[in-house]
């Protein structure tokens, strides 16, 4: 499973360069247009991801191991919905995706296999009490930033753009 998680932390680095290159073709105006996505545009779909991975990855953070790679996003502010904007200038919202994407990659590269049979406590946006165990939950985290990304690519095709390959077999090694 550790492996698993590592394999899938440098997938959603991989993806998000290739999908940030290729969003950034698009002029300002086609990047924050409604295309009647569940996010509205290509902007605020890319916003939710971040959102959704900042949200989680505090939640991660609460571990009793409290992986030091998570001690950034500890400091950042919380995010107040899935909805939230938190850049709408492409060019800093980039930098920042390739930031928390290290982060993740880092992150992912201390955990131990003991950290993942942890429960985890926490509370969902609407305030709800949960006890999930952390391995699954890191599942949900990779599952959600591929399902959006989903959205977003297809947002990009009817754009007439093409972000390539998308499938995790790429990354996979024989070894």
């Amino acid at each position: 499973m550790l492996e698993h998680l590592r394999l899938l932390s440098r997938y959603n680095q991989w993806m998000n360069d290739k999908l940030y290159n290729t969003v950034a073709q698009l002029p300002a105006d086609a990047l924050a247009r409604d295309r009647g996505a569940f996010f509205g545009s290509v902007l605020g779909t890319l916003n939710h991801i971040m959102v959704a991975d900042i949200i989680w990855l505090q939640r991660f953070s609460e571990h009793p191991s409290q992986h030091p790679a998570l001690d950034e996003v500890r400091s950042m502010q919380k995010p107040l919905a899935l909805t939230q904007t938190l850049l709408d200038d492409f060019t800093v919202l980039s930098e920042e995706r390739r930031k928390l994407d290290i982060t993740i990659i880092n992150w992912c590269e201390q955990l131990d296999a003991s950290d993942l049979n942890h429960k985890l406590a926490y509370r969902n946006m609407k305030g709800e009490a949960a006890v999930k165990k952390f391995a699954s939950l890191m599942l949900h985290f990779f599952n959600h930033q591929t399902h959006h990304r989903g959205q977003a690519t297809t947002l990009l095709s009817q754009q007439g753009l093409d972000v390539g390959v998308t499938d995790l077999v790429a990354l996979i090694t024989s070894e």
